[in-house]
Formats: C-alpha cells, structure tokens, sequence
C-alpha cells in the first residue's frame, strides 16, 4: 500500500543520513517516478525532506527536524526515556547509553525541563538490593555467549544447597522478581535449565560453540520461568493465619486477593506453593507469628522441623 511505503520511507530516511533515489526504488520496489512522487508527497505532508545531486548525492530529511511533533507524544518520549534509564541502571552496555541519547536528542532543548521533572516524579531502577554489580558482570559474559553462540561452564548451586559443574548452551537471560536467570540447554542432565545467576561462580565462556536447537521459544517468558522452577515439587494450598505486626511482610509478599483481615485484626491468607524445602524455611521466618490452619501435614512438618532446630541448640549451646 502507498501509505505503508511512505511510513517506511519516513522511518528508513529518519535513522540513515542520506539515501538515494536508485536504494529507494530497489528495496520498495518500485520505479524512480514513483519514488520522486513518493518524495514530494511526503514533503508536502510537512516532513522537509533535502535532496543532493552529485555522485554522493541523495536525499536526507533536515537536521533540525524532530520526530515527536510528528510520531510521539511528549508523554510517550518521557516513558521511553524513564524505562531505557531504569535498564541502564542494570545492563552496562554502550548501546543502551546510545539509545538514550539518541531518544532524549528527540526533545527540544526547552522540553527537557519537563523529562526531567518526570524523571523524579517516577524511578524505575530493577538493581536488586544486593549483588547488582556482580549480576552485571555475569550478564555481560553470558550475553556474550549468547550472541556468539558459545558453551558457557560454570560451577552451579541447586535450591537444595548441591553444588555440581555445568556446561550450558545459553539461550536468553530473563528479569523475574529482582533476579536474573540464565535460560539455556545444560548438557549435564541433557534438557533446558534455569540457572539464578547469583548461584552461579567461576563462570568462563568456552572455545566450543554450538547450533542453536530448533523448537526454543523466543522470547523466553516469566511463565516459562516459573513452571521450570515449579515442576519437580508439587504444589499445595495452604491456609495460614498471620499475626498483626506481621502485616507489612504479608503485604509485601502475597497479593491482595489471597489476604483477609479477620476482627481480631490477624490476616487470613490462602495461597498455593511449591511443598519443597524452601516453603518451610519461609514459615519458619516467621516463628510464632504463622499458624498453618491448613493442610495439617504442612503444620506437623514444620513443627517437627522447629523440634529439630531445638534440638540442634540444645546440643550444641552449654
């Protein structure tokens, strides 16, 4: 469609210096005539498009043109500007900082006033709140490995506290919950793993590159992630009683939907987790403020859980 080829001409002379009418013509396909008409309409549309003759000659939309009047909101370019800030604070790389300039050289410089006031008015920083520099020097080695398409072997430490060598094929890194994982096929056990990069120690990127195999789904998703994590433990509904000052942590952990407030001012909270390990050293955070009303398996477990750690004291305190 005339429209669609316009809009793309629009886009390919906005991100090139200059472009010839014979480039034009080959990659639309279509006649000279019809790019010079195609040239002016757009120019009569209000976007300045220059020509230059000569061996080097082409055409070129002036420099003091500007994308948000045309394409972009204000709004929409302070957004865009709030979130690659918020990536750069977790990704060390050139490109992002490139980006950022490019997009903030949208703005005139009398709106910048206004970025900025938008800018302290919304921080968007996905660092977690310990390990940030070491996640970034592991992301940069594995995105590497990634664009490469090379082995990556790294000493690993399962949820269960075993450590083992792996060799991965990486395939993507993905952003959950304040933690990076890496996402690839481990050739230990011979399927796709999720590795926690704060798990991960002396990793090193091998020689050795590999194919990428067919049916990987790009891009991974969080629901991908968290089945992979969920699938070797089954889950359980629990139904937990929490005691009031603990209501800041219910709030910050469960959602809304799962909380109830009871008379006595405790919260009712009925929510589904993986019974593994990690459920009942949760509870146990908590000490004498959790009930588990239910399942009562859940409640002896933990109870004799707290026996054993009782027990552990008494053994080892004089």
């Amino acid at each position: 469609m005339k429209l669609d080829r316009l809009l793309a001409i629009t886009m390919l002379l906005l991100n090139r210096r200059r472009v010839s009418a014979k480039e034009l013509s080959e990659r639309f396909e279509v006649s000279l005539r019809t790019v010079y008409r195609d040239l002016e309409t757009i120019n009569q549309a209000g976007i300045p498009v220059v020509s230059y003759a000569g061996a080097s000659g082409g055409y070129e939309i002036m420099d003091q043109y500007r994308l948000d009047r045309q394409f972009l909101t204000m709004e929409e370019l302070q957004s865009i500007i709030i979130a690659l800030r918020g990536i750069r604070s977790s990704l060390e790389e050139q490109d992002v900082a490139v980006l950022l300039d490019k997009v903030g050289a949208l703005v005139a410089r009398s709106e910048h006033s206004d970025v900025n006031r938008m800018s302290e008015q919304l921080i968007i920083d996905i660092n977690p709140w310990h390990g940030g520099q070491a996640d970034k020097e592991l992301l940069g080695i594995v995105r590497e490995a990634i664009r490469t398409n090379r082995v990556v072997q790294f000493a690993y430490t399962s949820r269960h506290g075993e450590d083992s060598l792996r060799e991965c094929e990486p395939m993507g890194v993905v952003l959950k919950g304040y933690a990076w994982y890496l996402y690839g096929y481990c050739l230990l056990r011979g399927d796709y793993r999720t590795f926690r990069l704060s798990r991960i120690e002396r990793l090193q990127v091998l020689e050795r590159s590999f194919e990428r195999r067919a049916g990987v789904p790009q891009p991974l998703s969080y629901c991908q992630i968290g089945e992979a994590m969920q699938s070797e433990h089954p889950l359980v509904t629990l139904v937990l009683r929490f005691q009031p000052r603990v209501k800041a942590r219910v709030m910050d952990y469960f959602e809304p939907g799962q909380i109830q407030a009871e008379p006595e001012g405790t919260l009712l909270v009925t929510t589904t987790q993986p019974d593994e390990p990690w459920l009942y050293s949760m509870l146990l955070g908590y000490a004498t403020d959790v009930t588990v009303v239910e399942p009562k398996e859940v409640a002896h477990a933990l109870a004799a859980k707290a026996r054993e750690i009782v027990r552990m004291y008494e053994r080892t305190l004089p």
